[in-house]
C-alpha cells in the first residue's frame, strides 16, 4: 500500500472535509480504498496462520466505511479523517457472544499506525461474563497478563473509562479488582508513520496482532452460559 498517498489525502482530508471535494477526490479515494481492501484481505491470510477462526471473515465487510453517521451528531463533517478495519471470526463489531475479539487497525491522516486487539466495549452480559472469568480464573488471567509479547508491544490492557468502584457484586478486594473495573478487555498501540513507517505492512501487523493472541485466547475461553441474559 502507497502509505505517503494514504496519509497526504487523509490529512487533506480534514483539511477539507465537505462533499464537494470528495467527489472531485472520488478517483485518489477509490485506488486507495482497493490497495486497502487488498491490504486487509493479506492481513486475514496472515492471522489465519496462527489463529484459523478469522480465515472465514470476509475483508469488506472488516472495513469500516469512511462516511460518518451524522443524523444525531453535533460534528457536521461527513467524513472520518482514518482508514480502519477490524477482523473477527463473525465479522462483527460488538461482539456478544464468545470468540469474537477483533483484530483492529487504522491509518490517520496525522501519519499514525494505531492498532489493537481484544474486546472493546463489550455488551453487559458479556462483560458480566468476562468479570466472572476473571474472579473464577485469576491464575490463568494473571498469566495472560505477564506474557512477555503481550506486554512488550501492548503494555497493560487499555484502561479507557475505567470504573471509579468496583462493578456491583464483586469483591473490592479481589487480587484483580482494578481489572474489574474495566469497561473493555483491549490491548492498544500506535507507531508514527514518518518516524517508523513498516517495510512490510501485512507481516508487522500480523506479529503485532500474533503478540496478544494469548489475550484472544482467554477472552474466547469466556462462556456465556454462566450469565443472565
Amino acid at each position: 500500500m502507497h502509505l505517503r498517498d494514504l496519509t497526504q489525502f487523509l490529512n487533506e482530508l480534514s483539511e477539507n472535509n465537505n462533499r464537494p471535494w470528495f467527489i472531485m477526490n472520488k478517483p485518489r479515494y477509490d485506488i486507495l480504498r482497493e490497495e486497502f481492501l487488498a491490504v486487509v484481505t493479506e492481513l486475514i491470510r496472515e492471522l489465519s496462520k496462527f489463529d484459523k477462526q478469522v480465515a472465514a471473515c470476509n475483508p469488506k465487510k472488516a472495513m469500516f466505511r469512511i462516511n460518518r453517521d451524522i443524523r444525531f451528531a453535533n460534528d457536521k463533517r461527513p467524513y472520518k479523517t482514518r482508514f480502519s478495519a477490524g477482523i473477527t471470526p463473525k465479522d462483527l463489531r460488538r461482539p456478544s457472544a464468545g470468540g469474537g475479539s477483533t483484530y483492529y487497525f487504522q491509518i490517520e491522516g496525522n501519519g499514525t499506525l494505531q492498532f489493537g486487539v481484544g474486546e472493546y466495549l463489550p455488551p453487559a452480559p458479556r462483560l458480566k461474563a468476562i468479570r466472572e472469568q476473571i474472579v473464577n480464573d485469576a491464575t490463568g488471567f494473571a498469566k495472560v497478563l505477564k506474557n512477555k509479547q503481550l506486554r512488550a508491544t501492548y503494555g497493560d490492557l487499555l484502561d479507557e473509562d475505567k470504573l471509579q468502584r468496583p462493578p456491583k457484586g464483586f469483591d473490592p478486594q479481589h487480587v484483580h479488582i482494578e481489572y474489574l473495573k474495566l469497561k473493555s478487555f483491549f490491548v492498544w498501540t500506535e507507531i508514527d508513520l514518518k518516524i517508523n513507517q513498516p517495510d512490510q505492512l501485512v507481516p508487522d501487523l500480523a506479529r503485532g496482532f500474533k503478540d496478544a493472541f494469548a489475550l484472544v485466547t482467554w477472552l474466547r475461553g469466556v462462556e456465556m452460559s454462566n450469565v443472565e441474559e
